[in-house]
């Protein structure tokens, strides 16, 4: 079988043309996993559905045959968190703290990702001592090599696919819950979509720095998503007064110093319990943001004396 009849799906002609259903993307994707679809047949594919937008089928159907293609490579978590974050523009991996906080609640957090165009000043890589015992972190070209193959394609086409929110999807640990970021609002809300076409319940999805999720402190925070299988949007108010870009390379926040306590920053804190609370809502450790954001306090109160508490 070859690619052809879903390049020819998408591809047809104005009036003629058409997205994918779930099945024809689960089926397309499966294909070029298989590492028997032409490359020209790939890139033809990925960039019609760039130009026009993806819809939540394709997505959907696309993440599906990943799942089907890679299984059992992790050991189930509580919470999955997605890193696929790409520039220049990042400063330091203030979310791993954040990450290491839900950790400490007693929650266990699987991280994967793959972050290119960034320095080391921004590597999340280069801070995994940071951690904490509960949060785990796999490199994609470990999990599937082919699928880092198909990601490292952004350097051929010059553009990225959908392919990356595909992997935002991906859950490879199979967690009930999961916290996504976006660059781009809109996909705030495809992401929900396709969740649901998954059977996913518990999502949290915002529009994070540079594309983690990553809550800026001093803006508010829309939170789109899943609870109990029921699409929301719930807004997070700002959490700190003071008007401060998210990151500046030029200035990064010394995260061991932060998590030491020999650096104070209340914008630098405020980011990483702010994210803390959100992922705790979505894990339902909090009935509501504001409980979550108590919780995501006392946590980094605590960060020192013990590495656990009641959830």
């Amino acid at each position: 079988m070859t690619l052809a009849p879903f390049v020819r799906i998408v591809a047809r002609g104005q009036g003629r043309a058409r997205s994918l259903t779930f099945a024809e993307a689960r089926d397309a994707m499966t294909l070029i996993l298989s590492e028997d679809a032409a490359p020209e047949a790939i890139g033809a594919l990925l960039m019609v559905m760039r130009l026009r937008g993806e819809t939540a089928d394709e997505i959907a159907g696309f993440t599906a045959a990943l799942r089907a293609h890679v299984t059992g490579t992790l050991p189930q978590a509580d919470l999955d968190w997605p890193s696929y974050a790409a520039g220049r523009s990042r400063g330091a991996p203030l979310f791993l703290l954040a990450a290491r906080l839900v950790g400490q609640a007693g929650y266990t957090v699987s991280m994967h990702g793959w972050n290119s165009h960034q320095s080391s000043v921004a590597s999340l890589r280069e801070a995994l001592d940071l951690a904490g015992p509960n949060v785990t972190y796999s490199p994609l070209e470990t999990l599937s090599p082919t699928a880092f193959a198909l990601l490292g394609l952004r350097d051929t086409f010059g553009l990225r696919s959908c392919f990356n929110t595909v992997l935002r999807m991906w859950n490879p640990s199979c967690a009930p819950a999961t916290v996504q970021g976006v660059f781009h609002p809109s996909y705030r809300s495809l992401q929900a979509q396709a969740a649901a076409l998954l059977g996913q319940d518990t999502l949290s999805i915002i529009k994070g720095g540079g594309g983690e999720f990553e809550r800026h402190p001093s803006k508010e925070t829309v939170v789109f998503g899943l609870r109990n299988g029921a699409h929301i949007q719930q807004p997070a108010p700002s959490l700190i007064d003071q008007t401060r870009k998210l990151h500046d390379a030029a200035n990064p926040v010394d995260l061991r110093g932060l998590w030491d306590g020999r650096v104070h920053d209340p914008f630098a804190i405020a980011t990483i319990t702010g994210t803390a609370a959100l992922a705790l809502w979505t894990l339902k450790a909090a009935c509501s943001i504001d409980e979550a954001e108590t919780m995501a306090h006392a946590l980094w109160q605590a960060r020192h004396p013990r590495e656990s508490l009641t959830a």
